[in-house]
């Protein structure tokens, strides 16, 4: 079943600000955006928690692109691997953290795969962390903010996961170098 991509115009009422904006944005709307448009609530829900985690988040940029791409892996999300690499070569981050973010591997920076790591048996375990898992991440420089932020970029992540994996979304033109597959 192909879902339907919304344009400014003939989405419904309450997405045609959000889909201007990110057309405002980006100078183009991706593909995920037309087809969440569908859903002006959950469309508004995403913008806001993916923004907010992104932008507002005490984990910043660099470690906020690690946990969405760590959740992207994971939900085996190939346009979001695709979309986020796009973002994280726009933003200057280094080629064999994207890379090792891509394959699944170790990050040499230790602070950066304790992240990466954290962010994965967060997700496989369903929150149900032991207390070594959260010691070590503590130890390591994190909070229980940073928890509690990484289960917000999770969240966030698994709507536009989810949503481009069903709807089996294809890479928009501009990230064609970066498709990937698990």
């Amino acid at each position: 079943m192909k879902f339907i991509k919304h344009t400014t115009e003939t989405a419904p009422e309450k997405s045609k600000e959000l889909l201007k904006k990110v057309l405002n944005k980006f100078g183009f709307i991706p593909n995920q955006d037309k087809i969440l448009a569908i859903s002006p609530s959950i469309y508004q829900a995403y913008n806001q928690s993916f923004d907010l985690f992104l932008g507002k988040s005490s984990l910043g940029l660099l470690e906020g692109q690690i946990v969405i791409m760590t959740a992207s892996y994971e939900n085996n999300s190939p346009y979001c691997m695709a979309v986020h690499t796009w973002g994280m070569e726009m933003t200057k981050v280094p080629k064999d953290v994207i890379e090792s973010l891509r394959n699944g591997n170790p990050i040499a920076d230790s602070r950066l795969e304790m992240l990466r790591d954290f962010t994965k048996k967060l997700m496989m375990n369903k929150g149900h962390l032991d207390e070594k898992i959260l010691s070590a991440f503590f130890d390591t420089g994190f909070t229980q903010e940073n928890v509690i932020e990484i289960i917000g970029g999770i969240s966030a992540k698994t709507i536009s996961n989810y949503v481009n994996v069903i709807a089996k979304t294809e890479v928009d033109e501009i990230m064609e170098k970066y498709k990937w597959e698990k």
